[in-house]
């Protein structure tokens, strides 16, 4: 038994496509990136660009959250 993950539809969707006849996700995603070769997932994401939607809503994201903290000061 493996480990369950959650992906959005949109990733699920493109996943699918990509899976060969009689292929597991597993295998795809082993195919894909290799087995931990930080080469291959760097090959993957040059190839695919950046999401620049993504970085946008990290980055709006972060913002939000750095602008509603609140730090106190404690005297040891």
């Amino acid at each position: 038994m493996g480990t369950t993950i959650s992906l959005s539809d949109d990733a699920y969707r493109i996943l699918r496509a990509q899976k060969k006849k009689g292929e597991s996700f597993s295998d795809l995603i082993l195919r894909t990136f290799g087995r931990g070769n930080p080469a291959a997932i760097l090959a993957y994401l040059q190839e695919k660009g950046p999401n620049l939607d993504l970085a946008d809503a990290v980055e709006k994201t972060s913002k939000e959250l750095r602008g509603n903290l609140k730090l106190k000061r404690v005297e040891l």
